[in-house]
């Protein structure tokens, strides 16, 4: 109970909550404060039909613009029994020999959305690359090609539009057997199309070490000192002219942190993590160590533990 004014009573009263009327009555003189409430709290009830599913959503899912219907079509499920063999043989035949136009479009939603959340991908991403996906599909000239390198290039670009850019080795690691070169055409080959449909350049983001780094940096397990000293040295290489690519530069930046630091990480490592190369390492820290002194804070390494730093 808790306690509200009453208008008769003419004082605070203690009231009591209806449930099944969804009334809020006062307990001194029965007048009805509030009625039909609802009651917003989350649903604590199952509507399921098996006694073994405790899922209490009694809901659909949220419509889908991209599909012709909104995605809020109804689907016979098959029963169980032997009255169920004879509705799946009636009202299953009469579903399918209705063509749903969508059939296509929903398992490749459905498949970049199994990526994403193996990614670890948020929503927004998701979204973005079924909108791709949409409109390459609407041009009708993805037929013959690689199904799962076009999916996932759909969300390689999606990705970097949205500034949460992952490579193509992360990308490849979840595509369903589709390799990076595979993943690399298909790429081209949207952006080609939507720039020829839209009649200008699409943008694409610009992509910077950082947005790598502290991925690597948490898979690798460094801790917060490194991680900090990582993301400035990685800043103000931005201010220099190493004509390396970002991941490269990164993957660089946290070989020679470790190497000042007393939990010092093996190239082989640092390669595994950050899928460049070990050569690629040593040739980005190549270009990198003689402006060791710029790079590394001085709040994380004196100008002397600098010379703890392996010659390239």
């Amino acid at each position: 109970m808790s306690d509200s004014f009453c208008p008769d009573c003419k004082k605070q009263t203690e009231v009591a909550f209806d449930h099944s009327a969804g009334d809020t009555v006062c307990t001194e003189c029965g007048l009805v404060l509030e009625a039909h409430s609802v009651d917003e709290t989350s649903e604590w009830r199952t509507f399921a039909n098996e006694s073994n599913d405790n899922d209490p959503v009694r809901v659909g899912g949220p419509t889908n613009p991209l599909l012709t219907d909104g995605g809020l079509s109804t689907v016979i499920a098959k029963p169980n029994g032997a009255q169920g063999e004879f509705l799946s043989s009636s009202l299953g035949r009469w579903q399918n020999r209705g063509s749903n136009p969508d059939r296509s479009l929903i398992l490749a939603f459905r498949t970049i959305a199994n990526m994403a959340d193996r990614l670890g991908l948020v929503a927004t991403i998701k979204d973005r690359a079924n909108e791709i996906y949409k409109k390459v599909e609407d041009l009708k000239s993805i037929r013959g090609r690689n199904q799962d390198a076009i999916l996932a290039a759909c969300l390689y670009i999606a990705c970097r539009q949205e500034d949460r850019p992952r490579t193509v080795k992360e990308i490849c690691s979840v595509a369903n057997g589709a390799t990076k070169k595979e993943i690399g055409r298909a790429k081209e080959f949207i952006v080609k199309q939507l720039e020829v449909e839209m009649g200008q350049s699409m943008e694409m983001g610009t992509i910077h070490a950082g947005d790598f780094l502290r991925r690597f940096c948490s898979t690798l397990g460094m801790n917060n000192q490194a991680v900090k000293a990582a993301q400035e040295a990685v800043q103000r290489s931005e201010e220099l002219d190493i004509r390396r690519s970002p991941i490269s530069i990164a993957a660089a930046v946290i070989y020679m942190i470790t190497q000042l630091s007393e939990d010092k990480k093996p190239l082989k490592d640092i390669s595994l993590a950050t899928g460049v190369a070990e050569g690629t390492i040593r040739n980005s820290y190549k270009d990198l160590y003689p402006y060791a002194s710029r790079l590394i804070p001085n709040t994380y390494a004196k100008e002397e533990d600098l010379k703890n730093l392996c010659a390239p």
